[in-house]
């Protein structure tokens, strides 16, 4: 009889169903329909855990490699890096949690279609946002977004590259990141120089002010708000 503590979760075996057949079909309508079969999962309850079936499922892998990326990263002694290093730490170690690099380019082609352009954008976002939000950033006001913005554009530029890479230990895509990275630098330094010049200062007082007045998001929803689901809690 199998532990229930050690039983594979049904969302769990389905998307490891589904990976033995995206290299060959994708992540596609028959790699959900095999991946329901393959595992014996109930229809009715695979349905409920990815409604979109493949979709669902290209997503719930991409949020799989960013768990494994947090886990490593947490794990990691980075005291003694510059940030921009740990940047570069957090972005090298997210692919190098990939065990199977077609599965992440199967997603690329599926997230580059305009009618899932947004899911693909979503959640390269929530990984910039994860690599953030674990090296202990706490801004809360529009650098917030440019920081999730920027590195949303290195993230999602160094997969690109790396999808194509066959050099030795991926070590051009780690040179194509640190470059990445520098380019992002200089873009913070120039802006560092503009808050210093006192003219510039004065004349973009009002665009400044009113960039002062974003906030970053809510982290805790109301759980008592529609769309939001919170489990009941124990006596």
């Amino acid at each position: 009889m199998t532990d229930p503590k050690t039983e594979t979760a049904p969302a769990e075996k389905l998307l490891e169903a589904a990976l033995n057949h995206v290299p060959f079909d994708g992540w596609t309508e028959p790699t959900y329909r095999a991946a329901v079969a393959d595992s014996g999962i109930d229809p009715a309850v695979a349905r409920g855990l990815y409604p979109r079936g493949a979709v669902d499922m290209a997503l719930a892998y991409h949020r799989q490699g960013d768990a494994e990326m947090v886990r490593r990263l947490e794990q990691a002694d980075l005291s003694a890096m510059r940030f921009r290093d740990r940047i570069a730490t957090a972005v090298r170690l997210r692919l190098e949690a990939v065990e199977d690099r077609e599965a992440v380019r199967r997603g690329t082609t599926l997230f580059s279609l305009p009618i899932y352009a947004a899911d693909g954008a979503k959640a390269i976002w929530g990984t910039a946002d994860l690599i953030w939000t674990t090296l202990g950033d706490s801004s809360d006001d529009v650098n917030w977004y440019t920081k999730r913005a920027t590195l949303s554009g290195v993230y999602g530029s160094v997969v690109l590259f790396w999808l194509g890479d066959d050099s030795p230990g991926h070590q051009a895509t780690w040179d194509f990141l640190d470059r990445r990275i520098d380019d992002v630098m200089q873009i913070e330094k120039i802006k560092a120089q503009l808050r210093d010049n006192k003219l510039l200062s004065g004349l973009l007082a009002g665009p400044n002010w009113l960039l002062g007045q974003i906030k970053a998001p809510d982290r805790a929803p109301d759980p008592d708000l529609p769309g939001h689901w919170a489990p009941p809690r124990r006596p």
